[in-house]
């Protein structure tokens, strides 16, 4: 049982570092690059790059997670694999587990279109769907007033940069502050952008971007995967199939 329970820490460690990095976006229902983040990218709202998230929090504790986005106007795919996430508190036994288990792999999509989210590992062909509220789903861009203060040129993977502090500030007057890093030879795409939140330093690297619209089957849970209401229900089913429990529950319970 306690190497169910290390899988389950990695996981959850991994899903806080999207929270983290997805800080802008509504709360809950998986990484958002809506609303106030989307903000950050300016007119570029159809993409597809490789993403490393960097965090660091006050006790020096690092984590870096490398993964793929794929974003077309709202929608959002983050496919990573756990066993490629690197962090102090995850024992590197953990990472033959997960992939002796089948969750190494593990997909994201955001559809705020169909108020829905997906939590997708290929390794179990399986799937957790999730809700979403209409203020997650439908943020209102004129919510967010944008200011942009130009702090010097940069170089960042090989792109000629100009480097920015962007504050976004919604409705409410919350005011969140970034230093982005625009390509100028990619229409001013933020190949790097740095946050900080309750003690946390954020960092996201965007490599070999790709301003091409990202096919739409991208955005589409897999049809022949057993779809799972919740989380809970999909571990147990996982379990009991490894563990030799012979009957399985039956999805969504």
């Amino acid at each position: 049982m306690k190497k169910y329970l290390s899988i389950l820490v990695s996981i959850t460690f991994g899903l806080g570092l999207l929270s983290a990095c997805a800080q802008f976006g509504p709360p809950g229902g998986g990484p958002q690059f809506g609303g106030a983040m989307g903000k950050l990218f300016g007119e570029n709202q159809s993409y597809t790059a490789l993403l490393e998230f960097q965090t660091t929090d006050n006790s020096g504790d690092n984590m870096v997670m490398p993964g793929k986005i794929s974003f077309d106007t709202g929608k959002l795919r983050f496919e990573m694999d756990m066993t490629q996430m690197k962090n102090s508190r995850t024992r590197p036994e953990t990472a033959a587990r997960m992939k002796q288990m089948g969750m190494d792999k593990m997909v994201t999509i955001s559809r705020p279109d169909k108020k829905i989210t997906y939590l997708i590992y290929p390794g179990m062909q399986s799937y957790v769907e999730n809700p979403m509220t209409d203020s997650q789903a439908a943020p209102d861009s004129s919510d967010y007033k944008v200011e942009t203060t130009e702090l010097g040129k940069d170089t960042v993977d090989g792109h000629p940069c100009v480097k920015n502090k962007v504050v976004v500030t919604d409705k409410d007057g919350n005011k969140h502050e970034s230093t982005v890093w625009n390509a100028t030879d990619l229409k001013n795409f933020p190949v790097k952008i740095e946050n900080s939140k309750e003690g946390r330093n954020v960092t996201m690297l965007f490599k070999n971007v790709s301003l091409d619209k990202p096919d739409a089957a991208l955005f589409e849970a897999p049809p022949d995967f057993t779809k799972f209401d919740d989380m809970q229900s999909m571990m147990q089913q996982m379990m009991i199939k490894r563990m030799g429990g012979g009957m399985a529950l039956p999805p969504g319970h």
